[in-house]
């Protein structure tokens, strides 16, 4: 198993040479005088941690529905441990933390309700229109949705953070989703280039996050047990070990300590195996990043492996398990209602949404609405459904 090497690039402290400086930042679309307490990137993470979209993630499912238990993760704890994550390999690095975390933060923003379930129908429902992505939606949301400050829509966030959120899966092909290529042509993200190391960072450390709670939240709803698990490679040979040196260790604390020793051993292996892509690739700067031409944060080739192993095994027993099915069937039904009443009849919404549509069933109509159930929370949708399709009568 891969672990971190005596010396890495953060070890004396202080950026990296190939680390994104915010004193060098490209700056912002809006100009704006700097803060004198706090600079560009920690200044963009605060922005993103008080805005409406943020806190929606509270109520935003990751796996489970918000209604079916208090300890499964939602999109805002999901986000919350993608940080942390990001923070730690960043630290190390030599990266800019408060970029790490920014990114970690605002890279799920636009989520609509339901996760993965409500996307597919949003998707389904605007095809017609160019279909929807939620990474596009994160895009749109911090440029133009949200509406908290005098001057200027959205959050203005710095060049370097737009860029980490549109593209930190790495370059975009030439056909772009219609937000993204609308900002595009105002604000050049570099599309074609790779992002900063601190995107890169904030990517992998997505995929530890959630493989590591999908495994906490499948065995504690039941979808799977650790006997399964105990079958699969890198995964069963941590849970034999934790149960031979603790045994009767009660389950809740098996499976955090199994847990946290296999997100520990996947940080240690991405810290590993990015310091000796750095290395071999002779990078300096972050200029040498973008023009590398492939991704220099990641797993190595054996936890890769690993990595894609344990993806199908929660794929089979947890993502098409039928109880999760079923409640992925309601929910896409329910955004496909939501979407019919609304865009046939845009006066059903509120004035503020409204003011913005077109004639029934155009394509800004269409926007519009899929912009407005995107921003909803699984609660407050099933709540505008059954106040939009209930009969009630009172006695």
């Amino acid at each position: 198993m891969a672990r971190p090497q005596a010396q890495w690039p953060g070890a004396e402290g202080g950026l990296s040479p190939f680390a994104a400086n915010p004193a060098a930042s490209r700056g912002r679309l809006h100009d704006e005088p700097e803060s004198p307490t706090r600079t560009a990137f920690q200044r963009d993470r605060d922005r993103i941690i008080h805005c409406n979209a943020f806190r929606r993630l509270k109520h935003k499912t990751q796996v489970f529905v918000y209604h079916e238990g208090d300890y499964y993760r939602t999109r805002l704890t999901h986000s919350l441990e993608v940080s942390q994550i990001a923070r730690s390999i960043g630290r190390v690095l030599g990266l800019d933390e408060d970029l790490c975390e920014a990114l970690a933060l605002a890279h799920d923003l636009g989520h609509p309700p339901f996760g993965h379930a409500g996307e597919d129908a949003l998707n389904e429902c605007l095809a017609a229109t160019g279909g929807f992505d939620h990474n596009a939606q994160t895009l749109k949301i911090v440029t133009a949705l949200e509406h908290r400050y005098a001057a200027f829509d959205g959050l203005n966030l710095t060049w370097e953070t737009l860029e980490g959120l549109v593209k930190h899966n790495g370059p975009l092909p030439p056909a772009l989703p219609a937000p993204i290529a609308a900002f595009n042509a105002r604000f050049d993200l570099a599309l074609a280039q790779w992002p900063s190391l601190e995107a890169q960072v904030a990517a992998i450390s997505d995929d530890i996050a959630y493989n590591n709670h999908d495994i906490d939240d499948g065995l504690r709803a039941q979808l799977f047990t650790v006997d399964m698990l105990i079958a699969l490679p890198f995964v069963g040979p941590i849970f034999r070990d934790v149960m031979d040196s603790h045994p009767g260790l009660e389950r809740g604390r098996l499976i955090n300590e199994c847990v946290r020793r296999i997100m520990t051993a996947m940080i240690h292996d991405v810290i590993a195996e990015t310091t000796r892509r750095l290395a071999q690739a002779g990078v300096s700067s972050i200029a040498d990043i973008r023009a590398h031409g492939g991704q220099l944060a990641g797993f190595s080739a054996e936890m890769a492996a690993h990595d894609a192993a344990l993806k199908a095994f929660l794929f089979k027993h947890m993502y098409r398990n039928f109880r999760v099915n079923r409640t992925v069937s309601k929910a896409k039904r329910l955004v496909r209602d939501l979407f019919a009443v609304f865009v046939n009849e845009p006066a059903l919404l509120p004035p503020e949404w409204a003011a913005g549509c077109g004639a029934p069933d155009s394509p800004d109509t269409a926007h519009r609405v899929g912009d407005f159930i995107a921003g909803m929370t699984d609660r407050f949708a099933i709540e505008e459904h059954r106040r939009l399709f209930a009969l009630e009568t009172r006695s």
